[in-house]
């Protein structure tokens, strides 16, 4: 992948799209250990904005059960950071690539030698849910930075306006606002969190903002996105890869039900 032209893609993305961003996310190695060059193909030619790949850990305390069901299966299949990397390594596409993972695994892979291999196979940002700002700023901002990897912030509803202020200053790319406290793929439903999506609007953030946890549908998707920069969906995917599969027709008429209303 060309790493010069990938390196501001997240930045590039929101400057040419105003509205209705779409992220779709994944499970490296899932459903099986080879599928995650075909998975960024398909959602490629689908006209996803945003690709968000999770790395699969062994105990992931933000997600709920489909997405934990669906790391555990990618894990059983042999799927390592290691292995990641490789697949990225033969996959061109044009939409920002975010890696979701959790801290743990990348400290044992190296953050040096993590940082090094995001700028190399072209991931434009990293979402860590269990590293405090506090850390990251002390300890892997200036490598961040160095690299041009975006490190992405998240807030919830129980977030002071202080802390989500302190989460934007030191994010880049977006703020990942989650619409609950609740874990990945509940059955809340996004609209409820209007006031939430308004507020953090209206304290002018720096960084846009895409609103994830609970969107699964085009009416939750176009919801959400009243309110926001766009969406973010994942626990509604991975259940479709799950039963339809990975070719890019079955990619493909998950994307379009998203983004299109049904007739």
């Amino acid at each position: 992948m060309n790493t010069l032209k990938s390196k501001n893609m997240l930045q590039t993305l929101f400057e040419q799209k105003q509205k209705d961003i779409l992220t779709i996310y994944f499970t490296a190695g899932f459903p099986k250990l080879n599928d995650t060059p075909k998975i960024l193909n398909g959602l490629e030619a689908a006209g996803v904005d945003i690709i968000e790949i999770g790395i699969p850990y062994s105990d992931p305390l933000a997600d709920g059960p489909v997405i934990q069901n669906s790391s555990t299966h990618a894990l059983s299949n042999g799927m390592t950071l290691a292995k990641l990397f490789e697949q990225l390594e033969h996959v061109t596409i044009e939409a920002p690539i975010v890696l979701m993972g959790y801290l743990n695994p990348v400290l044992q892979f190296g953050i040096t030698k993590f940082i090094e291999r995001c700028v190399e196979v072209g991931v434009s940002g990293l979402i860590l849910p269990d590293l405090p700002v506090e850390i990251y700023e002390r300890d892997y901002k200036k490598q961040f930075e160095a690299a041009n990897l975006n490190f992405i912030g998240l807030v919830t509803p129980q977030s002071s306006d202080a802390r989500i202020a302190k989460i934007d200053r030191a994010s880049s790319g977006f703020i990942y606002a989650v619409s609950s406290a609740s874990t990945t793929g509940s059955h809340k439903s996004a609209v409820n969190f209007k006031d939430y999506l308004d507020k953090l609007q209206n304290l002018n953030l720096k960084n846009p903002v895409l609103t994830g946890f609970n969107i699964k549908d085009h009416n939750s998707y176009q919801n959400a996105c009243k309110h926001c920069r766009g969406a973010i969906i994942g626990s509604a995917f991975i259940s479709h890869l799950q039963t339809h599969g990975v070719s890019n027709g079955s990619i493909q008429n998950f994307v379009q039900k998203i983004k299109q209303s049904p007739s």
